[in-house]
């Protein structure tokens, strides 16, 4: 018999703020994150584009693990993942508790390392013509940090890993601890993911690409231009469902599908079978019907190939069903946060079904014939019990995650 997998602790932090709380009322009223961007950090200051940059950070929550100057030694990218840990740890009632010794796995997805610690050393190196940089450049950059901080941090000695697969990285990596609970492998898992790309670097090398916009993200919109960074972290707890009901947790959703797909096409350009394909294996695996209302998790960066591409394959998987679903596309609200984008789209997902209310695709100019989803506009009940999240990356590389409303 499958072992159900339980939601029981969810955590964030984003343009759109800090705590699932934040992120949902924002989320849910259309208030977007994203605004004309200065660099952070120690960068010249120079706005550079729109983005969905993170504001003040409360992390004193953390005072109890780590001193001041050990937070200060964490790459942007490990702070942001132990911060959302910590609320999704804490959310679920296991702080403390012996299952996360040996019975917790936890799996972090993350599109590309501490990019803020190797462009300080870079600085050093070609800028300033220093030969040696700072020591700990290499443990604090490196891309598996966030889980091994994650581990120390609540004392997990059971499996821990990264999970790099550019966008779809965060939905790689719940959808991988989902089996590990299924398998029996462990108990708890601790997954999701986090980026930290908001450095001159990174921006410049993602607008090299032609695919940034210049005014906003605008998701399956006639006259978008294409994705708008943004950075942070989402992670959730995933629970044996009989281990939740046993110690009386509070059960926020259950996951129960995961496709995945790689299209072995094109480096950056999305293939359409490869998406259709990754859709009905995580339909297959949950059991669900390809004509069950469900609430549809966009991937919807706001490019013209991957939204078009997108909406034809939902269109093509769903067919006349389609009118009774809804589409949803968050990165309008917190920006692509690359590696962190499929798990934040999870969580607010799943806040959505738990509420009733689809938030609304901001900044949409009008309707594009390419792109004919039922998408929503405004704040929208619903009453659906299921939710399709779409991940879609560089690559090829495709996972679709289907959590269920209890």
């Amino acid at each position: 018999m499958t072992i159900r997998v339980a939601v029981t602790g969810m955590g964030c932090i984003s343009g759109l703020g800090q705590g699932v709380a934040e992120a949902w009322a924002r989320t849910a009223e259309g208030r977007s994150a994203i605004v004309p961007f200065n660099l952070p950090r120690d960068e010249q200051p120079r706005t550079i584009g729109p983005a969905a940059p993170i504001g003040e950070i409360d992390d004193s929550g953390l005072a109890a693990h780590f001193d001041r100057r050990a937070l200060g030694q964490l790459d942007p990218l490990s702070h942001y993942a132990v911060i959302a840990a910590t609320e999704a740890v804490g959310e679920a009632g296991l702080i403390g508790d012996p299952v996360l010794d040996r019975r917790t796995a936890i799996v972090i997805g993350c599109g590309s390392g501490g990019n803020a610690t190797f462009e300080t050393a870079y600085r050093r190196l070609y800028e300033r013509g220093q030969i040696k940089v700072h020591p700990q450049t290499i443990p604090t950059g490196m891309i598996s940090a966030p889980a091994s901080q994650i581990a120390m941090l609540f004392g997990v000695h059971g499996p821990a890993m990264t999970i790099a697969s550019a966008c779809a990285s965060s939905a790689h990596a719940i959808g991988e601890a989902m089996h590990m609970i299924r398998a029996g492998r462990a108990e708890v898992a601790i997954a999701g993911g986090a980026e930290a790309c908001l450095t001159l670097g990174s921006w410049i090398a993602w607008a090299s690409l032609g695919a940034m916009a210049t005014d906003t993200c605008r998701p399956f919109s006639i006259d978008r231009q294409g994705l708008v960074l943004g950075e942070g972290a989402a992670m959730l707890v995933l629970e044996a469902w009989d281990h939740a009901v046993a110690r009386g947790a509070a059960i926020q959703g259950e996951l129960i599908g995961y496709g995945t797909t790689s299209d072995a096409a094109h480096i950056t350009m999305p293939d359409r079978a490869g998406i259709e394909a990754a859709i009905r294996a995580a339909h297959a695996d949950a059991g669900l019907a390809l004509d069950a209302p469900v609430l549809i998790s966009s991937h919807g960066t706001g490019t013209r190939l991957n939204d078009a591409a997108e909406a034809q394959a939902i269109n093509a998987v769903y067919g006349a069903a389609l009118a009774q679903s809804l589409v949803i596309a968050t990165k309008s609200a917190h920006g692509h946060l690359i590696g962190g984008s499929g798990a934040l789209e999870l969580l607010l997902g799943l806040k959505a079904l738990q509420a009733g209310l689809a938030p609304p695709v901001c900044h949409h100019l009008g309707r594009d014939p390419d792109c004919d989803v039922p998408l929503a506009l405004a704040p929208t009940p619903i009453d659906h019990d299921y939710l399709v999240s779409n991940s879609f990356a560089f690559g090829g590389l495709n996972a679709v995650l289907i959590g269920r409303r209890v």
